[in-house]
């Protein structure tokens, strides 16, 4: 269980930080940038449930609780020890509820035959943007497992690959189920 009584602490006034490991790193490290970016698409995605309701809410509410396992999984980089086995992953079952998820909306929107510009209703513009900050955290996850001496949890890559595909559906679903979407017109404006 997590006990915070004392929100300040100090100790990174001089730009470092401390990972689940114990482990003393620059507050730029890219593992603090990827679970940070990890955090911003959480917070992006609280904004886009004071749009969206009812079902898409309840799965918004499920995502913000596994980006918070998400978060701790890339704070623990698995660094061996006795450790290495207790530390909280993202599991394949939490891609396999997104995709489930993902097709459940789905099925109930006309296939696309033209990209959609972010937008729409209020819900469907919060979870776009909440999209493209998700994309951002795929790209800095995919990096950080680039470097020699890291790692990240493959069904981590996954969920956060899947996620941005779940945002979009949802986005499309929220938007009268894709009747008040966006289209893109190739050269409309030429």
């Amino acid at each position: 269980m997590v006990v915070l009584n004392k929100i300040y602490t100090r100790t990174g006034d001089q730009g470092t930080t401390v990972l689940g490991s114990g482990r003393r790193v620059q507050k730029f490290d890219k593992r603090i940038t990827a679970y940070g970016t990890v955090d911003e698409v959480n917070a992006a995605i609280g904004v886009a449930r004071n749009h969206a309701g009812g079902e898409v809410d309840g799965m918004l509410a499920r995502v913000q609780n596994d980006l918070f396992d998400l978060g701790a999984d890339l704070c623990v980089p698995d660094e061996g020890g006795k450790e290495a086995g207790k530390r909280l992953r993202v599991t394949a079952s939490q891609v396999k509820r997104l995709e489930t998820e993902i097709d459940k909306l789905n099925s109930e929107l006309d296939p696309l035959r033209s990209f959609v510009l972010p937008g729409g209703t209020p819900a469907a513009a919060a979870l776009h943007v909440a999209r493209t900050v998700c994309r951002r955290a795929e790209r800095n996850m995919v990096e950080l497992a680039s470097e020699p001496r890291e790692t990240v949890n493959a069904e981590a890559l996954r969920y956060i690959n899947r996620l941005s595909d779940f945002l979009f559906v949802a986005s499309r679903y929220v938007n009268n189920k894709g009747k008040d979407d966006i289209l893109w017109v190739p050269g409309k404006n030429i």
